[in-house]
């Protein structure tokens, strides 16, 4: 069975940073690692995606700049360094693993989430 787990989320003051981890466990057959986020009341939005190869990164136009999404292969681990946080980057964050579109529902295995609250 596949599994994967977030971590790193907490209460940051505005223009502070956190880094998220998502680590899999188990083969996905996948090949992207998505990023999304959801605020309360709001649609879950893309963030980044990363190919497991490295080849090929996505941002929102929200975070460019930003945030950066890494990953490394040899742990089954992606990602998320967030600087320059912003009240609005308030969510919960998700990874997932699909094909690296910015549509959630093309993402099969996701994680359980972590709170990501920003301080203004």
């Amino acid at each position: 069975q596949v599994q994967l787990v977030e971590s790193g989320g907490g209460l940051v003051q505005a223009g502070g940073s956190l880094r998220l981890s998502c680590a899999a466990s188990g083969r996905t057959f996948r090949k992207y690692i998505g990023w999304f986020r959801q605020a309360p009341g709001k649609e879950r939005l893309f963030v980044a995606a990363i190919a497991w190869s490295g080849d090929n990164i996505d941002y929102a136009d929200s975070v460019k700049g930003r945030f950066t999404i890494s990953r490394d292969s040899a742990k089954s681990t992606v990602y998320l360094q967030m600087n320059s946080l912003k009240a609005e980057d308030t969510a919960v964050y998700y990874c997932a693993a699909g094909s690296g579109s910015v549509r959630p529902y093309d993402y099969d295995f996701w994680g359980q989430g972590t709170q990501v609250t920003v301080s203004s």
